[in-house]
């Protein structure tokens, strides 16, 4: 097959030098077109629920509403795994279904399910909410919106009513959750001595409140030949025209609102704050699609900011320092591009330096590039993109895609020489000698390359999130080195014929390069003393073996290693029962002593929750995200500094870590941390009492950062 391959190459040298042409150029333009992430998408089938049930506390919330939803959706084909989280007035369920699962079809199971559900709710709390479709890593953004001439609430409305839409008519934004500020409501405070005088209850008052300020269709008027529409026109945004709502008539007289009850605008109650560097804020996280394209999409998202301010909104004020996933993506593939660079000018040094011979290792090195086009275009059509784990199994690969071109074009380059030296009778035709040296060494180019790639083939049976996450990296070095042994028996022997057939050429270089000649004589000399020392040579190989398998055994492990995100995501837990005014001040106070660290740049807070957001925590948590670069100090110096600072922080428990890192903690385990134990029971302060005995016993276990 092999031999058939390179004859075909031979005697088609053109038709195989345009086809390598094409697909350097067709390599060239998907390369431009790749999409880029950090990761592959990691986010199994999952379809989220929300419901919001204002005033209840967690254990009703959990028993009322967390509980019967729980009970509807767990009996759904498919379903892995249903995890929940109740807290003051909110309900969140996560329901995950197997890998490979058509996340439409699941979502369309939950939402028939919840149909079942409803009728067991209470019926004075909000219907459930299906969240739109996001990824593990969807949170790619975070924006803070602050202004010198708005008041609180001026400044929630417009990021509600004229920021937020716009981010969302981006394709591919999912979804803007918005903490901060202060949201508008029209309040109608009653007053019980009025009320009593002119003899207004409560359910009337409440009745009218619920049927004001609604427009009512009238149908039409046919008169003279035109048509009149009719409107019952009430609705409106007027504090006066609120007021003079009638209730009722009595003795003749209309008993308005305004005789009864204060009508004003105020602020509804809060659930959650934002701040940024310390300053009272609105925060607006982005979430994206999962098939969306981070970079592109973070790009398109700068351009609605820059034209929101430009058209007459100049009283807003964006910060997009807070967070950028895109910054980030650029930075990872920036770096593993340059490994991938840094290891391609090392192997072309090695190389020269070896073989002593431009047109040779010019051969030899465009194996490389025409290796790395194969792979790209190969991922583009399985719909893969070009990501840290992609590009690491091509920089593992990079050393070995130029074996087969080298051992070819050296065993190629000998023969010639040989060849040239044999009197005129006895040569052959060079395009024979390439033929016959190219079909000497193809069983080894293909034993080899076969054995390395088998190597990495159970990476293809690895499941769930580790299959996920590995098999690119494992299609990028298979492809990319079965793609060397292709180029080695069809490019690799017809540039030899042009490049190397030179007599002249040649005849310099019978006796080889001045490295051939005394790597040959060193090597020569140190396998005869190996020889005559084997059982030494056996026993300190074996030594170092078995040396290695008990370093094996006793090194830890980890799924992915621990890896500069250039932010930290900060958790701070309060005693529950606390304030949100007491939790934001101490939220604060934490950006104040993080703003004193010099690798930090910038810092927000969340403290507690926003509407209908996946991200939430309860009013006692705040969440500090904190972009920093790293300058005199290491990563690991920065994160003990960061926690010792913020030791100083009365009755908190804190947690450093960082925002893709957390994410992926929750998707392994559902929590946000390395290792989590959990308690179940029926009684939560029996719970929280063991959970701090825990914390006691372990804190003193080396490791354990938070």
């Amino acid at each position: 097959m092999l031999d058939k391959i390179i004859d075909f190459s031979l005697r088609n040298r053109l038709s195989v030098l345009i086809g390598a042409l094409l697909l350097v150029i067709s390599g060239i333009i998907v390369t431009t077109q790749m999409d880029i992430d950090i990761f592959p998408e990691l986010t199994a089938p999952t379809v989220v629920i929300m419901t919001e049930a204002s005033g209840m506390a967690p254990e009703e919330v959990e028993k009322l509403v967390t509980f019967p939803i729980e009970t509807a959706v767990n009996g759904a084909t498919s379903i892995r795994r249903v995890r929940s989280n109740s807290t003051m007035g909110f309900s969140i369920v996560f329901v995950e279904f197997d890998w490979g699962t058509d996340i439409y079809k699941a979502r369309q199971t939950v939402a028939e399910r919840l149909i079942q559900a409803n009728e067991m709710l209470p019926d004075d709390i909000d219907r459930p909410v299906i969240a739109p479709q996001t990824s593990l890593l969807g949170e790619m953004m975070i924006i803070a919106l602050e202004s010198d001439t708005l008041n609180p609430i001026d400044l929630r409305t417009m990021a509600d009513w004229i920021v937020a839409p716009r981010l969302l008519s981006v394709g591919g934004v999912a979804q803007v959750n918005i903490i901060g500020g202060e949201i508008k409501e029209y309040q109608i405070l009653a007053d019980p001595y009025r009320m009593n005088f002119h003899g207004v209850t409560m359910n009337e008052l409440v009745n009218t409140c619920n049927a004001m300020n609604i427009n009512t269709s009238g149908g039409f008027i046919n008169q003279y030949g035109n048509k009149y529409i009719v409107r019952g026109i009430a609705r409106t945004e007027k504090v006066s025209e609120l007021a003079n709502s009638v209730i009722k008539v009595s003795g003749g007289f209309p008993v308005r609102i305004s005789d009864v009850a204060t009508v004003k605008t105020g602020r509804a109650p809060a659930i959650g704050t934002a701040s940024y560097r310390g300053r009272n804020a609105v925060l607006l996280t982005v979430t994206r699609q999962p098939d969306a394209n981070t970079v592109v999409l973070s790009e398109k998202i700068n351009e609605v900011i820059r034209e929101i301010q430009e058209n007459n909104v100049s009283s807003l004020i964006f910060h997009t320092d807070i967070y950028d996933q895109a910054s980030f993506i650029n930075t990872s593939v920036r770096n593993v591009m340059k490994a991938l660079i840094e290891g391609g000018i090392f192997v072309v040094f090695i190389l020269f330096f070896f073989l002593f011979n431009t047109r040779t290792t010019i051969i030899s090195l465009l194996a490389m590039p025409l290796s790395l086009f194969v792979t790209i275009i190969t991922l583009k059509a399985l719909g893969y993109t070009i990501n840290t784990m992609s590009l690491g199994g091509m920089a593992i690969a990079i050393g070995s895609l130029v074996d087969d071109a080298i051992i070819d074009v050296e065993n190629i380059y000998k023969q010639l020489r040989k060849n040239v030296i044999l009197p005129d009778g006895e040569k052959e035709s060079p395009l024979n000698v390439v033929y016959r040296a190219s079909s000497e060494v193809r069983t080894s180019i293909w034993n080899a390359t076969l054995i390395i790639i088998i190597t990495f083939v159970p990476l293809f049976f690895l499941g769930d999130l580790e299959g996920r996450m590995l098999r690119p990296l494992g299609i990028s070095f298979i492809v990319s080195l079965f793609a060397s042994l292709m180029v080695a028996v069809t490019v690799t022997p017809v540039l030899s014929s042009y490049l190397l057939t030179d007599e002249r050429r040649l005849k310099k270089a019978v006796k080889g390069s001045w490295t051939e000649r005394n790597l040959s004589r060193i090597y020569l000399k140190a396998l005869q003393y190996t020889l005559g020392k084997s059982r030494i040579l056996i026993g300190i190989t074996s030594l170092v073996f078995v040396i290695s398998m008990v370093l094996l055994t006793t090194t830890g492990s980890s799924f992915l290693p621990a890896f500069n995100e250039g932010a930290l995501t900060v958790n701070i837990s309060l005693p529950p029962g606390i304030s949100l005014e007491e939790s934001a001040k101490t939220g604060l106070e934490a950006q104040k002593i993080l703003l004193g660290i010099p690798e930090v740049t910038s810092v927000s807070c969340k403290t507690g929750r926003a509407e209908l957001a996946e991200h939430f925590f309860g009013e006692n948590m705040s969440e500090l995200d904190v972009p920093f670069i790293l300058k005199e100090r290491s990563r690991e110096e920065f994160f003990a500094d960061v926690r010792e600072r913020l030791k100083a922080l009365p009755g908190a428990s804190i947690e450093v870590g960082q925002p893709i890192t957390h994410r992926i903690d929750r998707m392994l385990s559902g929590t946000r941390a390395n290792v989590a134990i959990k308690l179940f029971g029926d009684d939560i302060n029996d719970l929280y009492r063991i959970a701090n005995n825990i914390r006691t016993e372990i804190s003193d276990i080396t490791g354990i950062g938070d």
